[in-house]
């Protein structure tokens, strides 16, 4: 890669991740070219032309908070054995991420959707299809622990993601609007005492 390419991919990464900040902090329709721009000192025109629109920056910052998300909490799970060692370690790992980084900065994932639930649009589409993306995920890890004997052969896996999803984001409500520090905490307990109603 010569240093042209790589200085500008860096610039790319810097808008990125300067409207990232900007919709962790005051939402998806917050993002605009020009305060993106003020942020980290380029012109309009010029994060315009490493971007594209708005709403391509806006769909940019999605598939940026869900490839950071899956580097924490997926990507490492894969090294556990698949079943239940598996699961128990992708659940742990979201809670975690969630009591370190989006008690401070909020869930693009979850703040998102109560943001874009009620209209229609390819950001909604775009937004749907990483949520749904990682619901497949956790729906595949429950299916191996269900084929391992881990969990009880009628395990119903959309039940399970569901209730999963249910604990995370009442995790966030609580950590962020209650700031109960035990938030994380009490979401662990509450997954280990979910989790044993499912095993043989």
């Amino acid at each position: 890669m010569d240093a042209r390419t790589q200085k500008s991919e860096l610039t790319r990464a810097a808008i990125v991740g300067a409207a990232l900040d900007l919709a962790a902090a005051e939402g998806l329709e917050a993002i605009s070219l020009q305060v993106v721009a003020d942020r980290i000192g380029l012109s309009k025109s010029g994060v315009f032309s490493r971007v594209g629109s708005r709403e391509a920056l806006q769909m940019a910052v999605i598939d940026e908070f869900g490839r950071r998300f899956l580097a924490d909490v997926f990507v490492p799970a894969m090294q556990v054995p698949k079943g239940l060692p598996r699961l128990n370690d992708i659940v742990r790992r979201w809670f975690i991420r969630m009591r370190d980084v989006e008690t401070h900065t909020g869930c693009l994932f979850t703040a998102g959707a109560f943001e874009l639930d009620d209209r229609e649009g390819e950001l909604r589409e775009h937004l749907l299809g990483e949520v749904t993306r990682w619901r497949a995920a956790l729906r595949r890890t429950v299916l191996q622990a269900v084929d391992a004997g881990h969990l009880k052969p009628d395990t119903d896996p959309e039940q399970l993601v569901g209730e999963i999803y249910s604990l995370a984001i009442g995790l966030i409500h609580d950590a962020r609007f209650l700031r109960d520090p035990r938030a994380a905490d009490r979401a662990q307990a509450s997954w280990e005492r979910l989790i044993r109603s499912y095993q043989p």
